[in-house]
């Protein structure tokens, strides 16, 4: 089996590393990336195409790894090349999803919850060609939820309400204590209550947001363009926070 990748971010990067098998090799292309994406791809020691359109052909499973800005118009250009499932993990809204749907035929639509560099992330999967990707369980904890190819966006976009407006409040909470004076004290109170490992966790949620700020920025906007606008007051004040 060959599973081929168009974007060769952390994400690509670790699944590789997950899915150590001799039955399946991996595939991807270096065509307009970035110094750095190619120094990664090296990294990675994973076959190296001239073009994404011969990676798409040649790949059982094309996995779109980009960024949602991206999603679609990765779709469009390369999908109609791809034979075997195309596996969409890039955090979409599902009106996005429905849009690559029409561009690709054997759309699987998925979502990566928790850490794809942590001991225990999970895949969440949905859409009709979903149960061909079982195979993918033996290396990664996987779940097929439905034969709707936008249930898992609707799931991405639905924790990502949560997380990120955590991690935009957290961000002002610790900026306030710490030019207070009170950074330490902020995070041993809250410990108390949250658990020991809270000042651990909290700030590595905080480096992440910031170190990918502008990924996420495009995530809430996703957020924000498919459900309804009136009801989001937390998520638009967490994407202007970011926005800073």
């Amino acid at each position: 089996m060959i599973i081929g990748f168009i974007g060769f971010g952390k994400v690509s990067r670790n699944l590789v590393k997950i899915i150590n098998s001799d039955d399946i090799e991996f595939v991807t292309s270096a065509e307009n990336r970035s110094s750095k994406t190619i120094d990664d791809i090296e990294k990675s020691s994973i076959e190296v195409l001239d073009t994404f359109k011969e990676v798409a052909r040649r790949a059982d499973v094309l996995i779109s790894a980009t960024s949602p800005k991206n999603a679609l118009g990765v779709a469009r250009q390369y999908g109609k090349y791809a034979n075997g499932i195309y596996l969409d993990l890039n955090n979409i809204s599902p009106d996005t999803t429905s849009k690559i749907n029409e561009s690709v035929g054997n759309l699987v639509d998925g979502a990566i919850i928790g850490k794809i560099d942590s001991d225990n992330p999970i895949l969440y999967l949905s859409g009709k060609k979903a149960s061909r990707l079982r195979f993918l369980n033996d290396f990664i904890q996987t779940k097929i939820i439905s034969d709707n190819a936008g249930d898992a966006s609707k799931l991405k976009l639905l924790r990502s309400t949560y997380t990120k407006t955590l991690s935009a409040l957290l961000i002002e909470s610790a900026e306030i204590a710490r030019d207070n004076g009170l950074e330490d004290e902020f995070f041993s109170m809250l410990s108390l209550t949250e658990g020991d490992d809270f000042r651990e966790k909290s700030l590595s949620r905080i480096n992440n947001t910031l170190n990918s700020s502008k990924r996420k920025s495009e995530e809430l906007e996703e957020i924000i363009n498919y459900f309804d606008e009136n009801e989001l007051i937390m998520v638009k004040a967490a994407l202007k926070k970011l926005s800073q």
